[in-house]
């Protein structure tokens, strides 16, 4: 990971344009490819960021001052136009074990790793916690036409989750063994933003009912 703190202008074109005007600001370029932007306030959030599969060049103008041109397969741009350095520093974090789930959070996906063909018909199971570089997959299943499906499980269902599951495909998608990987996010709760940008890029939303799923596991539950 690299932290670059600098003042900086920043522009974003692609579906919409975006700009940030000369500031102090704390570049963060990870090892995944993504690049953020943030500032001093504004909660985690970053004002900018593109994320991977991405690339970065940086150049000197003539004017000696440093351009970042981020890139994306999509064609977006993230140009970073830096006035001055005021701290750059690198860290190797290693491997990350992934975020350890809550209760109900790892119970519902303990649910629909033995029933996931309640989230589309003919889903099976490949492998739970399906390991990458980036951290594990809850699960990685097959569909009826055995086709690769990546599904990421929240109990509420925001951006950030549909983020992280962008993630994954990317990365599983470049596995010839496993490509073309689609993804379903699955939630008890899903935003409308949420909802909004899976449809952009083509991911699959279900809202679970935990109390059916438990049902499903509960012998008393199909006396009635």
């Amino acid at each position: 990971m690299r932290l670059v703190i600098a003042r900086c202008q920043v522009d974003y074109a692609g579906r919409l344009t975006a700009h940030l005007p000369m500031a102090t600001r704390l570049l963060i370029v990870k090892a995944d490819g993504s690049v953020l932007v943030h500032s001093d306030g504004g909660s985690y959030k970053p004002l900018n960021w593109m994320s991977p599969p991405c690339t970065l060049v940086e150049a000197v103008g003539v004017d000696g001052r440093v351009e970042w041109v981020v890139e994306a397969k999509s064609g977006d741009t993230l140009r970073i136009l830096i006035d001055d350095v005021l701290g750059d520093s690198a860290y190797d974090l290693g491997i990350d074990p992934g975020l350890q789930k809550d209760g109900v959070e790892k119970h519902l996906q303990a649910l629909l790793a033995d029933h996931p063909a309640t989230l589309a018909d003919g889903l099976s199971l490949v492998r739970r916690e399906f390991p990458t570089a980036i951290g594990p997959v809850d699960l990685l299943c097959r569909d009826d036409v055995g086709a690769t499906v990546a599904v990421e499980i929240k109990r509420r269902g925001d951006i950030d989750g549909i983020e992280q599951l962008t993630r994954y495909l990317d990365l599983l998608n470049r596995d010839p063994l496993l490509a073309p990987v689609r993804g379903i996010f699955a939630a008890q709760e899903i935003k409308p933003q949420a909802r909004v940008l899976a449809v952009d890029r083509g991911i699959g939303c279900v809202t679970v009912d935990y109390d059916a799923l438990r049902g499903m596991d509960d012998p008393t539950a199909r006396l009635f």
